[in-house]
């Protein structure tokens, strides 16, 4: 591989924003992207993805070069040559990868590639806590099926069109994919794209959503006619699984505390041709209030660590806090014993996040049915998906059913 000046340095300008000045990488990498209308997609693609692998793996190659926060443009330009040397590409005759210790990042790579913590480039923190919640074995499985690169995703609109005309309709734009046993409304891309220039994403054919994420909506067994709930909907990737499995029947809502995301929703929405939803800003505990027992189906997709879903966010590795975890679990508690008021006798609740962790998960389930607010749920089923098993983002789901008064 031969390394281009103007690529490598759009790396630098990348790297530089996500680590010194805190933004979020695929933001970064968005903005980035825009340097040079020339760039092909082989140029756009290694800007991308240099920068996510050297993110992902910041401890271990920060480690090597032995540098530290705030981190200098030769800092920079230092990680990336580690980068580079592991990778067994030629570095060129530039000023900024001059001296490049070529032996000793090899003997280093040899050395901290034995540590768990390094190799897969985890905070302390982290590496402790995941080990103690899954053991030893699954957390050393998990940790490295993380670190891969998330694969592109689709899910078919089903109001829409069907999986095989979907297929057929990209390979016209020249994007190939293939199905994915036990998700029936996912396609799977052949070779990264970007599908969001497309006529048929421009039509609404699909949805671009992790398979794990797609397995929500179906967990919850909504119906045509009933009164469902996506009571922490956010952009709305799942209400829109929900609207269409409801087939456009029934009324859906739609809440969340940002309004921002409600409006991207509704855009999203007339995209996918929804015609059963309704959005409510959850601005008091009065939204909540006025749906206590209305609802035949309410999700929870909780507000969480996100440690099931690295692979797309590498850069929350570095981002997330011990304090944080703390707060978002008092949250999904809260979340819990608030909004599943609004299930009705008889009716559905699943509670699912994109963690791994116990703690924020069945640990959650189990305190909230052993209390006041969840006396009258049981558990039905819950699922633990884990990235080194699925190949896809971790998740959990919980089917908890309110008990019917008559019985």
């Amino acid at each position: 591989m031969r390394l281009h000046r103007n690529l490598v340095f759009a790396v630098i300008d990348a790297l530089n924003m996500i680590f010194n000045e805190n933004e979020y990488a695929d933001k970064v990498i968005e903005k980035v992207l825009k340097y040079d209308k020339r760039w092909g997609a082989r140029d756009r693609g290694f800007i991308a993805e240099t920068t996510y692998e050297i993110v992902r793996y910041k401890r271990l190659y920060t480690e090597i070069a032995e540098v530290n926060a705030p981190y200098s443009r030769a800092n920079l330009f230092r990680l990336f040559a580690v980068w580079a040397v592991l990778r067994g590409i030629q570095l060129p005759d530039w000023k900024q990868l001059e001296s490049t210790p070529v032996r000793r990042i090899k003997g280093k790579f040899d050395v901290l590639s034995k540590i768990r913590k390094y190799r897969e480039s985890y905070p302390d923190w982290i590496d402790t806590l995941a080990e103690k919640a899954l053991g030893k074995d699954l957390w050393t499985k998990e940790a490295a099926a993380l670190n891969k690169q998330a694969e592109v995703i689709l899910r078919v609109n089903t109001l829409k069109t069907d999986k095989n005309t979907l297929q057929a309709v990209l390979a016209e734009e020249e994007i190939n994919t293939v199905p994915i046993a036990k998700n029936p409304d996912a396609l799977k891309l052949v070779e990264r794209k970007n599908v969001f220039v497309t006529q048929a994403f421009k039509d609404g054919l699909f949805e671009v959503q992790d398979a794990s994420s797609q397995l929500v909506a179906p967990y919850l067994q909504v119906e045509p006619g009933q009164r469902v709930i996506d009571a922490c909907a956010g952009a709305g990737g799942k209400t829109l699984h929900l609207a269409s499995q409801m087939q456009n029947k029934g009324q859906l809502i739609a809440m969340d505390i940002y309004e921002s995301k409600l409006k991207k929703l509704k855009v999203r929405a007339r995209r996918n041709g929804v015609h059963n939803m309704e959005t409510r800003v959850i601005d008091s505990t009065k939204a909540i209030k006025k749906l206590h027992a209305k609802a035949d189906r309410v999700l929870l997709d909780a507000p969480c660590s996100g440690l099931g879903v690295i692979r797309r966010n590498p850069d929350s590795k570095w981002k997330l806090e011990p304090e944080f975890l703390e707060r978002i679990k008092t949250v999904q508690a809260e979340i819990l014993r608030d909004y599943s008021k609004m299930v009705k006798p008889g009716g559905k609740l699943v509670y699912a996040t994109c963690s791994i962790l116990p703690e924020e998960n069945s640990e959650q389930v189990k305190k909230f049915l052993s209390s006041e607010a969840g006396k009258d749920f049981k558990l039905e089923k819950d699922q633990n998906i884990f990235a080194s098993e699925s190949g896809f983002d971790g998740f959990y789901m919980a089917l908890l059913n309110k008990i019917d008064e008559v019985g």
